[in-house]
């Protein structure tokens, strides 16, 4: 009996040892970047063939799905904006200028009246 104790302990003590485990705080080393490396030029040359998507939204507007549904060629939805009034030029969704709506040729184009500094597009995400 003494010896079957034996036998079915070890293994538990063994189980005990095997799940210990060293945990430690991560090491890194410092972050030193060397001068001259890679200078701000460089940098954003790198993000000159990334595409973005610009769009100019004329103005919004909140339809129930009923309106919607009775959409028809001829239909008129009413914007939220007057007419010559600016329209947003957007990057990706955000809103960075205003600007005026252009024909040239048989083209719509966008005129930009005033691009938004970094403080006005702060507000206007709050």
């Amino acid at each position: 009996m003494e010896n079957e104790k034996k036998i079915t302990q070890e293994p538990d003590k063994l189980k005990e040892e095997k799940e210990k485990v060293d945990v430690r705080p991560a090491e890194f080393p410092p972050l030193n970047p060397k001068k001259g490396a890679f200078s701000q030029e460089t940098n954003i040359e790198m993000l000159f063939d990334v595409p973005l998507q610009i769009s100019a939204e004329l103005g919004r507007t909140s339809l129930p799905i009923k309106e919607i549904l009775q959409l028809a060629p001829g239909s008129v939805v009413e914007l939220d904006k007057l007419a010559g009034e600016p329209v947003d030029l957007l990057v990706n969704g955000k809103l960075i200028a205003k600007g005026e709506v252009v024909v040239t040729d048989e083209n719509f184009g966008v005129r930009i009246i005033e691009i938004l500094g970094q403080e006005a597009r702060i507000r206007k995400l709050q």
